[in-house]
């Protein structure tokens, strides 16, 4: 559970981290600009995010290669700390298990 936690954890601060650099970037340009998964996935593996769209569309059944393309396009942050969250919430450590 403690692993659970700590990886809840690492997953808000990497949202916090994205989200001040998508306001520094902001302040910078003037414009709003949000960097969503698909760019962050091109900074560590280039053509990465075709390839998995391609994967995708080729194995997943049904309406599943849209609603990845979607979340792809999703800001990054929000993925991130939705999915931080959620664990945190899910593998808080609860008092009332001992009782």
């Amino acid at each position: 559970m403690a692993v659970f936690r700590f990886v809840a954890f690492l997953l808000i601060v990497a949202a916090l981290m994205l989200l001040g650099a998508d306001v520094v970037s902001m302040l910078e340009s003037g414009e709003p600009r949000m960097r969503s998964i698909e760019i962050i996935w091109a900074l560590f593996a280039t053509g990465g995010a075709d390839a998995f769209k391609v994967w995708a569309t080729a194995t997943l059944p049904g309406p599943l290669p849209e609603g990845v393309v979607t979340l792809l396009t999703w800001p990054a942050w929000a993925v991130l700390g939705v999915t931080g969250v959620l664990l945190a919430l899910l593998f808080r450590q609860r008092d009332d298990v001992y009782d």
